[in-house]
């Protein structure tokens, strides 16, 4: 609020974010100089509560970071022993053989991880070295200095009543402020849109593209775990309706990690990404896996898949984007999280250098230049066409080609040079009256649930006395636009259930919004065809509160 007065703290560096960009980058100003200040601001209710991943965990990140991390018990102890890829169908499926594929494919020496477990032990890592953890601080707003620059945020803000006001117990937070602030809020940060906004950082690059991943952790039959087990899936039930395919991890004590990606470049709006995923699970390969199994606890957030050609512009003046705020992620690898470490090394060193110069406020260019020509770069560049001929070309003709050019690209030439997105997420949304509706099948409640069903396992809490955080630009698009030329897709790209088209006694429908279901995806902010929904920051601690996700 714009007339609030409020204390003031100040840092070296502020760092958004307790993912694993922000914590390596905490980490890495500390173990540099030990009297550098330093504070990481979580808005989970704590360190690990927003994190989703796969996960697969390629270990240089650590490596680089924490090269004894095996010693100071990271848990990281779950080595890949099998790598399996198969195209599914409806009725079976045919391995793909390891053997073409190029070699950075390969999960050797990867591991399968919790990633909120590793940020968990990275906070603590964190903390010993003296670093200002504080969970359940969100950060609503930027605070920017007098030439224009971004000098800090505005952390820990509580109680605003629904209509906006000021509650009986309003806390009106306090301005964190620092010579430099790291974003590393991963995913369509709500800070990182705003500085790529105002900075015009997109300029220049390609759209950025996304993905929306799910994801459950099942307790399995012991006989049927295979620790170690490394599995993918293309095909069936996408087919051509979407881009994506599956994961399944064997970890440790009988359980596996089931998930699926949808990519958000879509065309049909009647496409349901969650019941796709409740869908797959009936295929009779993974039906058998999970059968007399139990779920015990479900997530999804969307993944940036646009790659090096929509990586925007990394700095600012006083602000660095790290990580998933960026888009790091390796699309055929489905890893991002190396790249966030690295990134998150990177921006410490380049911050380190420049307080070391007596610099504050300024662009940190050492940092960008890091990232786009080492190892971040050169990981994203060999891969950088399989995300647009997947989009232009479907799935058989993206393997060919996109395996061929990976090769090549591993040889050190690319007879396709860079390839474009061409559109964004939202804008690749055909009309409704372009496509057929497509039928699925009602959840049987033993492998598929339903999204409400599933949401109580996502222990999503919001306090519901404070405004929708979910804000709509124009409150007439969603009947007056959405429904009648799109069908209403906010109805079913939301992974939780939180957007409903109602209709009460013979009236027109009305658009509801259960914000309290929000599991912080964002996959709202990215596919509505209008753009007219914009995520932010509810209240510190709100939202999901994921188990070793």
């Amino acid at each position: 609020m714009a007339d609030t007065e409020r204390e003031a703290m100040e840092y070296d560096v502020v760092i958004v974010g307790a993912g694993p960009a922000g914590l390596s980058a905490a980490i890495r100003l500390k173990q540099l100089d030990a009297d550098l200040t330093v504070v990481v601001l979580e808005k989970g209710s704590e360190v690990g509560a927003h994190i989703l991943s796969g996960a697969v965990l390629d270990p240089c990140g650590l490596d680089a970071l924490i090269p004894d991390w095996k010693e100071k018990g990271a848990p990281v102890t779950i080595p890949v022993k099998e790598d399996n890829f198969y195209m599914l169908g409806e009725a079976g499926q045919v391995r793909i053989p390891n053997f073409p594929m190029p070699p950075l494919m390969n999960n050797h020496g990867n591991y399968i991880v919790s990633m909120g477990n590793v940020c968990r032990w990275m906070a603590e890592q964190a903390e010993e070295l003296g670093v200002e953890v504080f969970p359940g601080m969100a950060c609503s707003e930027l605070v920017y200095g007098e030439n224009g620059e971004v000098k800090g945020v505005v952390a820990g803000e509580f109680g605003i009543s629904a209509d906006g006001t000021k509650g009986d117990g309003y806390e009106p937070g306090m301005e964190l402020l620092g010579k430099y602030v790291f974003l590393g809020e991963g995913v369509r940060g709500s800070l990182s849109k705003e500085v790529i906004a105002k900075y015009d950082l997109s300029a220049g690059k390609e759209p950025q593209k996304f993905g929306l991943g799910m994801k459950e952790i099942w307790e399995i039959d012991p006989a049927k775990h295979k620790e170690g087990t490394v599995t993918h899936t293309m095909g069936w039930p996408l087919g051509s309706k979407a881009g994506g395919g599956s994961f399944i991890y064997h970890l440790d004590n009988n359980q596996v990690y089931v998930g699926f990606v949808v990519h958000l470049g879509y065309k049909n709006p009647y496409v349901f990404p969650y019941m796709e995923f409740q869908q797959f699970k009936h295929h009779p390969m993974v039906a058998e896996l999970l059968k007399g199994g139990k779920r015990v606890a479900y997530g999804a957030r969307a993944i940036t898949e646009g790659g090096y050609q929509s990586m925007p512009k990394m700095v600012a003046p006083g602000v660095a984007l790290l990580g998933c705020s960026v888009g790091m992620v390796n699309v055929p690898r489905i890893k991002g999280n190396h790249n966030a470490m690295l990134s998150g090394k990177a921006a410490a060193e380049a911050a380190f250098d420049a307080i070391k110069a007596d610099r504050s406020g300024d662009e940190l260019t050492a940092y960008e230049d890091d990232v786009r020509g080492g190892a971040i770069g050169k990981d994203l560049k060999k891969v950088r066409n399989v995300k647009p001929l997947w989009s232009k070309y479907g799935l058989t003709a993206s393997l060919a080609l996109g395996g061929f050019d990976m090769w090549c690209n591993t040889l050190g030439f690319s007879l396709l040079g860079t390839l474009g997105h061409d559109k964004s997420d939202a804008d690749a949304t055909e009309p409704a009256e372009k496509h057929k509706e497509i039928s699925y099948p009602k959840p049987d409640g033993k492998l598929s649930f339903d999204r409400l069903t599933n949401v109580a396992f996502s222990f999503t809490n919001h306090e519901e006395s404070q405004p929708a955080h979910l804000k709509l630009k124009d409150p007439s698009i969603p009947v007056d636009r959405n429904l009648p030329v799109y069908a209403g897709p906010s109805a079913r790209y939301c992974p939780a259930g939180v957007y409903e088209f109602v209709t009460e006694d013979g009236k027109d429908p009305r658009f509801v919004i259960n914000f309290q279901n929000c599991v912080h995806c964002k996959t709202c902010d990215i596919k509505d065809p209008s753009q007219n929904i914009n995520w932010t920051t509810p209240q510190g601690g709100d939202g999901p509160n994921y188990p070793n996700m």
